[in-house]
This record gives C-alpha cells, structure tokens and sequence, in this order.
C-alpha cells in the first residue's frame, strides 16, 4: 500500500517519484535495485494499491503506469449507516460506555455530519462522536453506572460547542442578477451564489471574490456571449460602452476556480441587463462557449448533493452529462427534476422568470434563429 502519493515532495534527498517510476513499471520492476543496500529485488508479482486525495499533483509519468479508479464521497444517508453500524459502537467501546448510558439518534448523528464535520469521509464525524462518548463517561464516572442519556439534535452544541459550519440554504426570494451555481470541492460539492450588477460607465468588466484564472475566462466568455446576443436581451448593439458589469462571487476569501460557472455567470449577466429575476428555487451549473454551447462538467454527484441539502429540487446540467446520472443515488433522481440542455438559450427558457423580449425585426438577418419555446415547455430539454 502507497498511502497518499500525492504529497509526494522533490528535494535535495532525492526525487520519491522516480523511483515509484521503476517499481510500478511491470517492464522493469523484475530487477529493481534498492540503490541504499544495492540489491536487486523482483517486484513484478507484487500488487501496489496508491492512494490519493487529488490527482493532478501527482506525476503524469506515473499516473501513465496506473490504473486509476475514482471513488466518490460518501453521500449523508451513507455516513449516517456508517456512524451508526460501526463509529458509535467503536467510540462507545473506547470510552467504556454500554448502550444504556448513551443513545444517537439519526437527527443527532446527522445534525453532526451537517455542522460540525466538512468532508468526503467520515474521519471527522468519528472524532467528534468520540468526543461526546468521552463526555459522557466523565459523567458516567460522576453520576454512576446507571447514568443514560439521548443526544438530542437540539443539545449537540452542549458537547460539540458552537456550530462550526452552516449549510447555505437557496435564496429567500427571486433576484435580478442573483444565480445559484453548484461547485465541486475536495470534500464534496456546495452551491455558490454569483452577483451581477450594472451601473453606468464605460464598458469595464469586474471580476471579484478571489476567482482563479479559468474562472475569469469563462465570465470573459460569457460576456461575450451575452454581447454577440444583445438583440436577444432587447439591448442595443453598443450597449456594453455605457454601461460597466461587475460580477461578484460571494465568500470572497476562498479560492474559486474551474470552467463549470460558465452559464451560472451567463445567466446572471443576463437578467442583470434585461431585468428580469432568476428563478430563487433552481441551481445550475455548465461550462459555456462563446457561440452559447453548454459543454459537460464533473462532480456530478456531489453537486445534486449540494443542491438536495440547500432545498434546490431543480437542477440544469448539460445535456452531455446525462449518461452520469446513473452514479446519482436513486432517491435523489427521484426527488429532483433535472433539465439537460445543450446551448444557452435553453438554460435562459427556464432560470428567467418572464420571457425574454421579442427581437428587433431588423437584427433578426444578422443574427442566429432562436426558437420561442412555448408557455411551460422547454425545447429539446429532456428532465
């Protein structure tokens, strides 16, 4: 076993990777020389199992000699079971505790997963658990034996202290320029509001809230995009030389980076021009082109995640992603209504809460055919 290859550094000692490169290597490993005994050792029917929590930081010389499998987070039903069959009994065993002085709820263990613990495994959630098993037996040891108690959701912050993390909920109502996008992260998937904004100026573009560089090409694009369809808006051609966009992505001390806020920006861009609210109960997420095409995204599952958790039933995602959908847990497919789209004008059909207006009859040589989906329908949208 090669626990966590990724952190794999070079310095003056030697380069560790290098040396992976010749025992992973099945043409060479038959006669690997361990060069600090200087002994040739025959690697090739052992079987290596590397693990990682990301892999671009790990070589591609050696990711070439790997066959890699990726493993999605647990989702919340999955870590509660965890918790339950297995993290409590362990954590009750160590603090010497029996079932009759303690008792977890569900409620109680997944209040704990949603406040208190970020990420893809249940290390964590086992920590704290363990906490309060350790609290417990200290009054076991004052009170007796015979001592019991129910952790109740309400009285988790007696044990754990104050809540150390808060779901981002959807917004309380329809905004203009206010979108919900969704966001993979290293410890699962979490909705990101994006802010447009117009005033008048000189045609400037702002980009805020510490976006990476891919983040700032795609708002580029979508700008773009958003000008190359100004008739589409009921704007003029040269509407951007009076106006200055600013476009703000909130919780502005975490780094945010990645291609899928494309129609997220898209959209907010265009209901802060022409108007019109998007829609508080929906999320979505897409890479865009500058012609409007929606390009597929990863982290499918653990975006929907987000998405269920902060109240969001209703998702766009790209059309190209619908084969992923079978990796989604079933309960979630069956809750949530997903749209797939394939160009933006679709995405627009249904985040914007009224219609777009008519386009001007002398732009409508010059620019592409649109096609006016009628009222509740979505064209070529499949859900």
């Amino acid at each position: 076993m090669l626990d966590e290859v990724d952190k794999m550094s070079m310095d003056f000692r030697g380069d560790p990777s290098a040396a992976l490169l010749e025992v992973l290597d099945p043409e060479q490993n038959f006669m690997f020389v361990d060069h600090y005994l200087d002994v040739e050792y025959d690697l090739s029917q052992v079987f290596f199992i590397a693990t990682a929590n990301v892999i671009h930081t790990v070589p591609p010389a050696l990711q070439d000699r790997m066959e890699v499998l990726r493993l999605h987070g647990y989702t919340e039903p999955e870590k509660v079971e965890i918790a339950k069959q297995f993290l409590v009994k362990k954590q009750m065993l160590q603090a010497g505790l029996t079932e009759k002085n303690v008792q977890f709820p569900d409620d109680a263990i997944r209040q704990i997963i949603r406040s208190y613990t970020r990420e893809a495994g249940v290390r964590n959630l086992e920590r704290e658990i363990g906490n309060i098993c350790r609290k417990i037996a200290r009054k076991v040891v004052k009170e007796g034996a015979d001592f019991s108690a129910a952790i109740q959701p309400e009285k988790i912050g007696d044990y754990l202290g104050v809540l150390k993390f808060r779901d981002t909920l959807a917004h309380e109502k329809s905004e203009v320029g206010l979108v919900t996008g969704l966001a993979w992260t290293e410890v699962g998937g979490s909705i990101l509001s994006t802010e447009a904004t117009v005033v008048d100026g000189k045609g400037k573009l702002t980009l805020t809230g510490k976006l990476g560089d891919v983040m700032q090409e795609s708002a580029q694009a979508a700008m773009s995009y958003i000008r190359s369809r100004a008739a589409r808006l009921g704007l003029p051609r040269d509407f951007y030389r009076s106006l200055d966009i600013h476009v703000h992505v909130p919780e502005g001390a975490i780094p945010k980076d990645g291609p899928s806020a494309g129609i997220t920006i898209a959209t907010a861009l265009a209901s802060a021009l022409s108007r019109i609210p998007v829609r508080r109960d929906l999320a979505m997420t897409g890479e865009i082109t500058l012609r409007g095409k929606v390009l597929p995204i990863g982290g499918l599952k653990e975006k929907l995640l987000a998405a269920h958790r902060a109240g969001l039933f209703e998702v766009i995602l790209p059309l190209e992603n619908e084969k992923d959908v079978a990796e989604v847990p079933e309960n979630l497919r069956r809750e949530m209504k997903l749209h797939f789209v394939d160009n933006m004008d679709q995405v627009l059909a249904v985040a914007l809460e009224g219609p777009l207006p008519k386009m001007p009859s002398d732009t409508e040589a010059t620019m592409a055919p649109i096609v006016t989906p009628p009222a509740g329908e979505i064209p070529t949208a499949r859900q």
